[in-house]
């Protein structure tokens, strides 16, 4: 029976939804009463919430699976081997420490470099999102109702909403015009960020996502959810996802196939 059977998936997407969800217990005491806040050395903000969380979610996932090698936001890469958790414990942690709830925890899972389950878990926003390779993509709301998530393919260029986050590498290169083309074809352009417009899409609310400066940790469990509900996720040039990932396209297969073709070459001045 292959280490990757439906059962062994089914198992470890559990162990990584408990994770998340005993994370969010922590971020939520800490999201209540405030916490420190200190600059890594990028510059980015870091908090106890953030050190606290990602000490939660390994615990739990190496108690589950203690050969298997862990890479989180706050302590690094540890461990080798064909599998490997990816965790980024507080992604948004800027949205964190300014007080509005658009943060969230994504764990994912990496086998022999590809993703194959993921959770995105938004505790204080009131949502949660999980998917594991072939079994499809769910999402749970702050009422405790649970549906499938299937991406929808976009109708008239008039009606289709395009939602764009970290966009700075973007504008150095042809990549901007072509974003700007867009933006004039589409009927609406907006900037939910994070997980949100990944949920979204992953729902049929929106039709694309599209970001030029981002970390595997931000998105790889997204890029999980958003595929195995019906959408194509990859970089600006068309790659899969992969630890070297720093952009993306996620759409319906018909309009990513599009978008690539847009941006193509989209780092030339």
């Amino acid at each position: 029976m292959s280490a990757l059977d439906a059962a062994f998936l089914d198992h470890a997407l559990g162990v990584a939804r408990q994770a998340a969800e005993a994370a969010a217990q922590v971020i939520a005491r800490h999201y209540a009463a405030g916490s420190e806040v200190r600059l890594k050395d990028d510059l980015t903000p870091v908090t106890r919430a953030d050190v606290e969380s990602e000490q939660t979610i390994r615990r739990i996932v190496l108690d589950a699976f203690p050969e298997h090698a862990i890479f989180g936001e706050e302590e690094g890469r540890r461990g080798g081997g064909d599998f490997l958790w990816l965790v980024d414990p507080i992604d948004g942690t800027r949205a964190f420490v300014r007080g509005y709830p658009l943060f969230s925890t994504q764990i994912a899972l990496m086998h022999r470099g590809e993703l194959v389950l993921g959770v995105s878990h938004a505790g204080e926003y009131g949502e949660s999102a999980w998917a594991r390779r072939g079994g499809g993509a769910f999402l749970r709301d702050g009422r405790g109702r649970e549906r499938a998530l299937a991406i929808r393919e976009p109708g008239d260029w008039a009606q289709r909403a395009v939602s764009t986050g970290n966009l700075k590498s973007l504008t150095g290169g042809r990549g901007w015009q072509a974003l700007g083309a867009l933006i004039g074809a589409v009927g609406r352009i907006r900037g939910y960020g994070d997980f949100l417009h990944y949920h979204l899409l992953a729902r049929g609310s929106i039709d694309a996502v599209i970001e030029s400066d981002v970390n595997i940790l931000d998105i790889a469990a997204l890029a999980v959810i958003v595929g195995e509900a019906g959408g194509m996720f990859s970089d600006l040039d068309g790659r899969p996802p992969t630890l070297d990932t720093r952009s993306v396209l996620a759409a319906a297969p018909d309009f990513h196939a599009d978008l690539v073709r847009r941006f193509e070459g989209w780092r030339d001045a």
